[in-house]
């Protein structure tokens, strides 16, 4: 079936040569000397719990079997069988451990020290970004943040939060513009009792309650021209007052505003504030669009498939290279958003293709046939590479190559052996 197999002779053999990152499935007999088994499969799931491991046997029994499925053994196989069934076998549980080792190095790569867990990738413009982020939150400083919808202006805005000194305090997300305008005032501000007609007990605003903590401005554009003066004047003297109230209430919060428009544009326009644009953009983080950092699309499609494994409790087999060279291909005008909800109907079944078939290979549209061919072969050989470390050997065996014709693909389309 053309698996690498090394043989033993006996279990003790076997265990100083298998770890965690052992990218193997463990096929054993049950009776031999020494250890059995069994007992060689105790031992083997000490190690790591996550090894597949197949016991044949010639003496099979209901309650062997069970009590092996019960020690974690991937698989009970009663002698006769045939090749088919253990080639099977032994090709699903190889894929499962290649779920499990590639999980453990995004979990690992998400909890590093200099790392910030739900920003994923490696590119130059998010490791930029983490950089900046990091810097940032070590600091009081108001902060602008600008990106394309779908960007994930919330998730940095949040990581400034989570990394800093207010992590343990409220963190407070408005959304500017899904407020209904007559209610926002008394959202941010709050009101005492019989401030309005409908004001029957005090209530404590969103700014109030996010008292030592951070606010979180998202569409900051979409906020109405008077609230925008009062906003100002509470960023100036880091205070507030509820309505119908002339007591001063002084606040430690941060503010880190969102926003999709270029606000000195709108300012100049008259739609919004040039004094709260200087006051907001003491420090600006500029997030890059997904079009912009498409290497890092093999990170982001484990990243949420492994969360659509769990928050749909199936478990969903990684995307096809075909899959994730469409992925690498298409434009992502929704960005990250896009992209998430795209894993999530891959996971649920229901993934049909990308709607706007046109935004797909757009940057040649206007290449000839071969052209596009080429670059959609040199797309799909970047992407195998990507999902498989760089590995040489599993990438021309995947797509079904000899190895001399992957070699001299990749020197056709210039792509460097160490991708991945």
């Amino acid at each position: 079936a053309g698996y690498s197999v090394d043989a033993y002779g006996q279990a003790d053999n076997v265990l100083p040569i298998v770890s965690r990152e052992s990218y193997a499935v463990v096929v054993t007999d049950i009776r031999m000397p020494n250890i059995d088994g069994m007992d060689l499969l105790s031992k083997l799931l000490e190690i790591d719990a996550a090894l597949p491991v197949v016991l044949i046997t010639g003496h099979g029994n209901i309650s062997t079997a069970v009590e092996a499925m019960r020690l974690g053994a991937y698989d009970f196989i009663e002698k006769p069988f045939s090749i088919d069934r253990l080639s099977n076998v032994i090709s699903r549980a190889l894929e499962k451990r290649r779920l499990v080792l590639e999980n453990r190095v995004l979990r690992n790569q998400l909890s590093g020290e200099n790392d910030i867990v739900n920003i994923v990738g490696n590119t130059t413009a998010i490791r930029n970004l983490k950089t900046q982020i990091l810097a940032l939150s070590q600091t009081d400083v108001d902060v602008l943040v600008w990106g394309e919808t779908g960007s994930g202006k919330e998730v940095v805005a949040r990581a400034l939060h989570d990394e800093g000194d207010r992590k343990d305090k409220p963190f407070v997300a408005l959304n500017c513009g899904a407020i209904p305008k007559e209610m926002m005032e008394s959202e941010l501000f709050g009101h005492e009792s019989g401030a309005f007609t409908s004001a029957h007990k005090r209530r404590i605003g969103k700014l109030e309650y996010a008292d030592g903590g951070t606010v979180f401005l998202d569409e900051i554009e979409s906020m109405p021209m008077e609230l925008q003066i009062k906003l100002l004047r509470v960023i100036e003297t880091r205070s507030i007052e509820r309505l119908g109230s002339n007591t001063l209430i002084p606040l430690n919060v941060r503010f880190v505003a969102a926003t999709k428009t270029d606000l000195e544009e709108a300012a100049d326009a008259g739609e919004f504030r040039r004094d709260l644009y200087y006051r907001l953009n003491v420090v600006m983080i500029n997030i890059p669009s997904l079009r912009e950092r498409k290497d890092d699309i093999p990170s982001l499609c484990h990243f949420f498939l492994t969360q659509a494994r769990a928050r749909y409790r199936q478990d969903v087999s990684e995307m096809t290279a075909d899959i994730l060279a469409q992925f690498m291909t298409y434009n992502w005008p929704g960005n990250v958003r896009e992209l998430r909800n795209a894993i999530d109907r891959l996971a649920l079944g229901m993934w049909t293709g990308f709607e706007n078939a046109g935004m797909v290979v757009s940057n040649i549209e206007n290449s000839s046939l071969a052209q596009k061919m080429a670059a959609y072969e040199a797309n799909l050989i970047e992407t195998e590479l990507a999902l498989n470390n760089g590995s040489l050997k599993k990438t021309y065996e995947k797509l079904g190559v000899s190895r001399k014709a992957l070699y001299d693909k990749i020197q056709k389309h210039g792509i460097s052996k160490s991708n991945g």
